[in-house]
C-alpha cells in the first residue's frame, strides 16, 4: 500500500504546516476530500492566522456540501487576521468518532498557534507534514528549509514527520517545475533526515515522478 494512503485511512490527525505559497491549504483540502472518501466523520480545521489571500475556509461552503465539519472562526471573525483558534478544535481532535486534517501557517506565529493545541496531540495518532514549494523565495535553500523545521518543532512542540514536494508555480506548473521539486526535496530529506512523503501533481499535469503522487484538484483562485 501506498505510504500516503496509508496515512490518510489510519491516521486520528494529519498536520499540515506551510509557509504561504506551498500550496499547504490545497493540500489539506484534497486530503480532506479524499478521507472523506474512507471515513465517515471528518473535520478540517483552519487554523492559518497569517495568510489572509488561500485559506481552507474560503471553501467552507462546498466542504460543508461534501459532509465534511470546517471548524473556523464566526462569521464576523472568520476573515480577520488574528490567533483566532475556534474552541471546538480541541474537542473534534479528541473525539474519536473523528478523523482529522489541521491546516496551519508556517512561520513562528502558526507554530505558536498550533502549539496551544499540543496537549490534544499528545495522545492524538497524528503525522505531521511540512509541504515545501521551492519556487517561493523563503524555500530556496535547504538552509531555510532546516531552520523552518527546527523552529516550527521547537515553538509548536509538534513532529514534522514527513516532507511533503509541492513545487509548483499554480496554473503555470509544469512536469519540469515537479521533477525539479523531487531533485530538490530530496536533497533536503539527506540534511534534516526527514523521509519525503509523496510528490503533488495537479490534475492538468502528466509526469512519472520518483515519489509517491498525490494528485489534486486547485481550488485556490490566482491573485493575479
Amino acid at each position: 500500500m501506498k505510504l500516503f494512503k496509508k496515512i490518510i485511512e489510519e491516521k486520528k490527525a494529519i498536520i499540515f504546516f506551510g509557509m504561504f505559497g506551498t500550496g499547504k491549504t490545497e493540500m489539506a483540502i484534497n486530503t480532506a476530500l479524499r478521507m472523506r472518501e474512507i471515513h465517515e466523520k471528518v473535520s478540517l480545521a483552519d487554523i492559518d492566522t497569517i495568510s489572509p489571500y488561500f485559506r481552507s475556509r474560503d471553501e467552507k461552503r462546498f466542504l460543508e456540501s461534501q459532509g465534511i465539519d470546517v471548524l473556523v472562526p464566526s462569521n464576523a471573525m472568520m476573515y480577520a487576521d488574528l490567533p483566532i483558534i475556534v474552541p471546538q478544535v480541541g474537542g473534534y481532535i479528541q473525539n474519536p468518532s473523528y478523523r482529522n486534517v489541521i491546516d496551519v501557517g508556517g512561520n513562528d506565529d502558526g507554530a505558536t498557534v498550533l502549539g496551544s493545541l499540543n496537549r490534544f496531540f499528545e495522545t492524538t495518532d497524528y503525522a505531521g507534514l511540512l509541504v515545501i514549494n521551492k519556487n517561493r523565495p523563503f524555500a530556496d535553500k535547504p538552509e531555510k528549509i532546516q531552520h523552518q523545521i527546527e523552529q516550527l518543532t521547537l515553538k509548536s512542540r509538534i513532529r514534522v514527520d514527513y516532507l511533503v514536494n509541492n513545487s509548483n508555480l499554480s496554473y503555470e506548473t509544469s512536469e519540469k517545475t515537479i521533477l525539479d521539486g523531487e531533485e530538490y526535496i530530496k536533497e533536503i530529506s539527506e540534511i534534516v533526515n526527514i523521509p519525503v512523503l509523496c510528490t503533488v501533481v495537479p490534475d492538468f499535469v502528466e509526469v512519472n515522478t520518483y515519489y509517491e503522487q498525490f494528485r489534486i484538484k486547485r481550488f485556490m483562485t490566482p491573485m493575479f
